[in-house]
């Protein structure tokens, strides 16, 4: 099951104390102490696996090492590496400690989440002309950290909305040659599926309904996704007994969750019209296109149906 949703806690590596020494070679007496180390950090990078975030299901907590401490005869205390933690792009990083609030938008774009400690001066960086001998050393400073709640929110250029058993992972599946899990039966899709036609991203979302935005059923998990999609692509099936209500839930859904998400441009899909008659899939569409003049009639087996909707894609391509 894809986790899209999950609180962390970081803890950056401290930086290693510096040492309070003295030169024990004959001619070249003073102060030698080295200075610690810097704590390793920690960062966030971007990758295109929507499925990253289930490295945190089981572990919650990860942590740097201190940086080393300074050792005598000037040795300075070894810094530690980085550590990357890798999450998908569309990641908002919430701090919850700070408020603050990032996110990752593109593949191997880095984050930093948390700074490692310094490390601290030896004895020797506190030497001068009338402290030939000094005794002083500084602690490393601790490295920070922080409880994070990390939200994958989908960065899509469509996203594909509509009922359980509307078309749309068989349409993702026939226009990106994506591999979306399809049957005839409610929820087939329990996650989100991305596919790419060109440098178009589009994202089919899980069946959406009634009450949905209210937390009812698998919807109110998935309308964040669709926030961030440009259109939205609205699929109502063709063997609907209302087609006109089916279009008024999910617009209800959409509307109801956010203003901005109802706004959104929308183009409407009547898939299966292989399924019904001519002259019933007439009476449906002309009522379809009463509430909203996009709406067309598509098939997965119409090639040249496709070929319309392969045609919006074209022009949404060449408007990005």
């Amino acid at each position: 099951m894809l986790i899209d949703d999950i609180t962390i806690r970081i803890k950056a590596g401290d930086g290693g104390a510096g040492k309070a020494a003295f030169n024990k070679n004959k001619m070249s007496l003073g102060p030698c102490g080295g200075d610690g180390g810097k704590g390793g950090d920690i960062y966030f990078e971007g990758v295109s696996d929507l499925s990253a975030l289930s490295q945190f299901k089981h572990k919650k907590e990860f942590l740097t090492k201190n940086g080393a401490d300074g050792r005598g005869q000037f040795m300075d205390g070894a810094d530690v590496p980085d550590l990357i933690l890798k999450i998908p792009v569309g990641t908002v990083i919430r701090n919850t400690d700070t408020g603050e609030q990032k996110e990752i938008v593109k593949t191997k774009e880095r984050i930093l989440a948390a700074s490692g400690g310094f490390g601290g001066k030896g004895n020797f960086k506190f030497r001068s002309p009338r402290n030939t001998t000094p005794m002083q050393f500084q602690r490393g400073t601790p490295g920070e950290e922080y409880v994070l709640r990390l939200e994958l929110k989908l960065i899509a250029d469509v996203g594909l909305v509509g009922l359980p058993n509307a078309g749309k992972s068989s349409l993702l599946n026939e226009l990106t040659g994506a591999q979306s899990k399809v049957a005839n039966y409610p929820f087939t899709t329990l996650e989100p599926s991305l596919g790419a036609y060109f440098e178009l991203i589009l994202a089919d979302i899980p069946g959406l309904i009634e009450g949905a935005s209210g937390g009812k059923g698998l919807g109110i998990k998935f309308l964040k996704h669709i926030e961030r999609t440009k259109i939205i692509f609205h699929l109502v099936s063709a063997e609907s007994e209302d087609c006109a209500r089916d279009w008024r839930i999910i617009r209800k859904e959409l509307e109801t969750y956010s203003k901005e998400l109802g706004e959104k441009s929308e183009y409407v899909f009547f898939t299966k019209s292989d399924m019904v008659a001519p002259k019933e899939l007439k009476r449906k569409i002309a009522i379809l296109k009463k509430l909203n003049k996009k709406a067309i009639a598509i098939s997965i087996h119409d090639s040249d149906s496709l070929e319309e909707v392969k045609k919006i894609l074209n022009k949404i391509q060449s408007e990005k």
